[in-house]
């Protein structure tokens, strides 16, 4: 969503958590023992503390409304026709596959240790408070493989769409953030696990083996009504399979530390999913939309072996042209000078298979 976050204080670190831009070794991080599958649990009235930027006043609210920029210009909607789509067959699910297809915004089919995952699977043509989507959705749904697995990075409408989730069967395993299994339950799904920073659950694969679930911190919050920030948490995924490939999905997040963090903790990332859009103005989404250039730098942070953008070419959220977050990417990526084959520029509906290690 376009709106900017409040903070409670710093968010909490792990104590063998490094300040960020500390230089020298540190010591490994072990991973986190699975936690049970679908295991109730009893959580915090509100995760406000976990914030890492103060709330929007009264001021910053009348200077958005006397700006009026949550919309592109005319001129910066003239290359929507321009956007790419090119949706294609899915890659087989096999067991030593890992791939991933874009079905716009941050919905990504991840196929992984023989299972089929959905990132914040949003299938609808309209989200509320926004105009229709700009591109289709790049996999109809009928085309999809039975769904193994959903992870959802935070409740905004725009990654977290009822009309969707109702399309899944009851029975499909859900992995969420803490404090946002109720809404799930509400709606009668039976194998919901919410997790916390740093927490993981695994999910029995294929022929044996399993698919790791790895929940990780993103620099963002939540809201879903009038009377519910940060009753819920938000972050990343880490998604891993038997052979030890690892795939981030960043959910919806600014820059910040946690990057570092994250690429600490995991390392050997193959593939990050990292958003680019929805940026301008800097003013008010800064500190939870990255831009294009911090974007490449999350990239260099985790350490991560390949990227592929999202969260753009989808739903009009902010003031910026609808072509310019990959025109800067591209420009930012080539600056650095990091092996063009590495950035994962996939048109809508396009899909990408991680070599075999």
């Amino acid at each position: 969503m376009s709106v900017r976050p409040g903070t409670a204080g710093p968010p909490p670190e792990a104590p063998d958590a490094p300040h960020p831009g500390r230089s020298g070794p540190v010591a490994p991080v072990p991973p986190a023992q699975p936690r049970p599958l679908g295991l109730g649990r009893r959580w915090p009235r509100s995760f406000a503390g976990r914030l890492t930027a103060p709330l929007p006043g009264v001021r910053a609210m009348a200077r958005l409304a006397r700006e009026g920029a949550l919309r592109p210009a005319a001129a910066g909607l003239a290359d929507v026709p321009q956007l790419p789509f090119a949706p294609g067959p899915l890659p087989a699910a096999e067991p030593g596959t890992v791939a991933v297809t874009w079905a716009g915004h941050a919905s990504w089919v991840v196929t992984i240790g023989g299972l089929t995952v959905l990132t914040d699977p949003v299938w609808s043509r309209r989200i509320l408070g926004t105009p229709a989507r700009l591109t289709p959705v790049g996999v109809r749904w009928e085309d999809l493989p039975p769904v193994d697995a959903v992870v959802i990075s935070h409740n905004h409408y725009d990654h977290l769409d009822a009309p969707t989730v109702a399309r899944l069967p009851r029975r499909t395993p859900l992995f969420v953030p803490g404090g946002l299994g109720r809404w799930f339950r509400r709606r009668r799904f039976t194998r919901v696990t919410e997790l916390d920073w740093w927490e993981a659950a695994e999910l029995p694969a294929p022929g044996g083996g399993a698919v790791r679930f790895d929940f990780v911190p993103a620099h963002h919050w939540s809201k879903r009504t009038l009377a519910d920030t940060c009753r819920s948490l938000w972050g990343g995924w880490i998604i891993g399979d038997q052979q030890g490939r690892r795939v981030h999905f960043a959910g919806d997040t600014g820059y910040g530390h946690w990057f570092k963090e994250i690429g600490r903790r995991y390392q050997d990332i193959d593939l990050t999913l990292l958003p680019i859009g929805a940026y301008a103005p800097r003013w008010w989404l800064s500190t939870v939309h990255t831009d294009p250039e911090e974007a490449v730098q999350a990239y260099t942070d985790l350490g991560a072996r390949n990227m592929a953008p999202m969260h753009w070419a989808t739903f009009v959220l902010s003031a910026e042209p609808v072509l310019e977050p990959l025109q800067r990417l591209l420009a930012a990526w080539k600056c650095t000078g990091l092996p063009r084959e590495r950035l994962w520029d996939l048109p809508v509906g396009g899909s990408r298979v991680l070599p075999a290690a």
